[in-house]
This record gives structure tokens, sequence and C-alpha cells, in this order.
């Protein structure tokens, strides 16, 4: 997984889309309490994970600067 911060800049496109699935790995907690992983540098926020969980995740809500998914399985 590439540590470089997603870059957000007018007209650059997210490296997700809603529907896709992944497996990544928790980096870090965020404020609300979502694990947070990265794919490509750009935020993923992950309900329900702790920081070094590995977990398939589905895209389900993409932003400019970040997306949410959920785990479909551990």
């Amino acid at each position: 997984m590439e540590n470089r911060r997603f870059e957000s800049r007018p007209g650059k496109i997210a490296p997700v889309k809603r529907g896709e699935r992944y497996h990544v790995k928790i980096e870090s907690i965020g404020r609300g309490g979502d694990g947070i992983a990265r794919i490509k540098g750009f935020v993923i926020f992950v309900p329900n994970t702790q920081v070094g969980d590995e977990v398939d995740i589905e895209i389900k809500n993409v932003k400019e600067r970040f997306a949410f998914a959920d785990v479909v399985a551990k």
C-alpha cells in the first residue's frame, strides 16, 4: 500500500468507485471512531474495525477527498 497522501485537486478523480471491493489493512482510527484505510493514498472510512484489522470492504459512498465502505469479510 502506498503511503502518499491523495491530493485533492479540481478534476482529480478518486481511485475508487461505489460497489468496488478491496482487501485493506486498517491503519488508524478517525475522530468518529471509524477505522481508516488507504487506497493509493485515498482515505477510506470503515466502521466497526480496529487498527491492524485486515478486511474485505465494499465502497458505499465516494466523496471528493474520502470514501465510506462496509466490511464484507474479515
